[in-house]
């Protein structure tokens, strides 16, 4: 297990946990037994995995956080990593989800800005995309009822329904558990034209 532990690197030195160890384990193991993922996955780890998140139906989900810089390199394997990764923890589907950070705004008669990146739209803006990844967002559209509550719609690219048709919910109860908003992912109706 001990060779392992180079899978994850938690920061400020906080002590693993069970779940962790064992996500951690288990991407040692592809790295070790695959040969397609083994040079890939040899220089990346990642920073903490959620135990398995409630979601609609009784399915569970997994959500692993990797550093901001190793973001691209894991998107490079993404769907072969979550493939072999959902057949080791059966039954559960695996989210990968680059780790940011939301800075608070600047105080008044500060001379210092955030970045852009850094606030709280565009971090909850990025987890969308991190979260459907291999397939694109199309459209958005947010809508509000007459309670005051919002609920945001989110259009998926129809060319990757079959993939992704079946973690429509996963993505949904994921969301709601990262920021705290309500999300309806869906996929936009295509007009037919008659001639």
């Amino acid at each position: 297990m001990f060779t392992a532990r180079r899978k994850i690197q938690k920061e400020k030195g906080l002590e693993l946990e069970e779940f962790e160890e064992s996500v951690a384990q288990a991407l040692f193991d592809l790295e070790n037994t695959n040969q397609e993922l083994q040079s890939d996955l040899r220089d990346l780890y990642i920073n903490s995995a959620n135990r398995e998140v409630d979601v609609v139906n009784n399915k569970k989900a997994i959500i692993i956080h990797v550093p901001y810089r190793l973001r691209k390199a894991f998107q490079k394997v993404h769907t072969r990593l979550v493939r072999e990764l959902e057949k080791k923890f059966s039954g559960k589907d695996v989210i990968i989800i680059a780790t940011r950070r939301i800075l608070r705004p600047p105080k008044k008669g500060s001379a210092a800005t955030r970045p852009r990146s850094r606030t709280l739209t565009a971090v909850h803006d990025a987890i969308l995309e991190d979260l459907v990844y291999p397939t694109e967002i199309v459209g958005k559209r947010v809508r509000y009822r007459l309670d005051g509550s919002r609920i945001m719609r989110v259009y998926l690219d129809p060319k990757e329904r079959n993939t992704t048709e079946v973690k429509l919910d996963t993505y949904g109860g994921v969301y709601k558990r990262l920021t705290g908003k309500e999300v309806v992912f869906e996929y936009p109706v295509q007009d037919t034209i008659v001639a």
